[in-house]
């Protein structure tokens, strides 16, 4: 049954794009409308709700100084990693140069 509305939906498919006018780029056609007042009622600034936005200038900065604060994070990790393995080999040379 799956395989029967398969093929039907893809007949139905080859149909449509042979024709000059496709369905589907019909569909998908989008033409710029003025919004309506409800909508810019929507869109508009509201007073209260102004102190919960974020500052462009602000979120910059925070941003950078997260950035900052990653690569700080990341280069005391490989260098916690280097001092490790740097400690284990002189540890080995002094362990084959006792024996």
């Amino acid at each position: 049954m799956a395989f029967l509305l398969n093929r039907t939906a893809r007949s139905a498919l080859r149909l449509n794009s042979q024709k000059g006018d496709d369905l589907l780029t019909l569909s998908t056609r989008s033409f710029h409308v003025e919004p309506g007042p409800r909508e810019k009622a929507l869109l508009a600034e509201d007073p209260a709700l102004r102190r919960f936005k974020s500052h462009k200038k602000g979120l910059r900065r925070l941003k950078a100084v997260g950035d900052v604060l990653t690569i700080v994070i990341v280069a005391g990790c490989c260098y916690e990693i280097y001092v490790k393995a740097v400690m284990r080999e002189e540890a080995r040379k002094q362990a084959k140069g006792s024996q």
